[in-house]
């Protein structure tokens, strides 16, 4: 057995049945609707998402891209933390920070010629930043260093890779907010805040 392999000890089970009920998903209709499903609560997996971004299974990464992508698909979060979704189960699991990493943005333009950016995740999602899926910054308190996020879909966000945080340093115009002046950058028609003004971004 390799030290990635994801489906040993006493999780298997669990993990197939996620995998099964995500395959019985009809090809080309996109995400899976587990904001619809309502399954008793199954129990905890030992599935832990670290900072990184790296996926987890009993202490093993999970080695295989293809099936982290599957599960990214059904994961749900709730008022009790972060779970694993099918039709049947609801299995939470670990997240030690955001679930996902955006690790490139792309500069683009609507059709009417504003500003977007588009990130992609560390899983494969797609979202150009906007009203509906804001950008934020977090400061951290122990080192003082800003923590970027972008919201990717159901209270499921990631967290800005620091390559992807450099270009929007980059981009960043200073406004006159509430709070005096702030580093923005805009996309999708709105000016989102990433650090105070005079506050060295890179």
């Amino acid at each position: 057995m390799s030290g990635t392999e994801p489906l040993s000890g006493a999780g298997k089970g669990a993990l197939e049945t996620v995998i099964s009920a995500v395959k019985t998903q009809a090809p080309g209709r996109g995400l899976p609707p587990v904001h619809l499903w309502n399954p008793a609560h199954s129990g905890d997996i030992d599935i832990v998402i670290q900072r990184s971004g790296l996926w987890v299974h009993e202490g093993r990464p999970i080695g295989r891209e293809a099936l982290v992508r599957l599960f990214s698909t059904v994961l749900r979060k709730d008022p009790d933390g972060f779970h694993l979704v099918t039709p049947v189960e609801k299995m939470r699991i670990t997240v030690e920070d955001a679930p996902f990493v955006a690790v490139r943005v792309d500069h683009l333009r609507d059709a009417g010629g504003r500003p977007v950016l588009r990130f992609l995740t560390n899983v494969g999602d797609e979202v150009d930043a906007g009203p509906e899926n804001p950008i934020r910054v977090e400061i951290d308190a122990h080192t003082g260093e800003p923590r970027p996020y972008v919201h990717v879909r159901r209270g499921l966000e990631a967290l800005i890779a620091r390559p992807a945080f450099y270009e929007l340093a980059e981009l960043a115009e200073e406004r006159e907010l509430p709070d005096g002046p702030t580093f923005c950058v805009e996309s999708g028609g709105v000016w989102f805040a990433v650090a105070p003004s005079g506050v060295e971004l890179q």
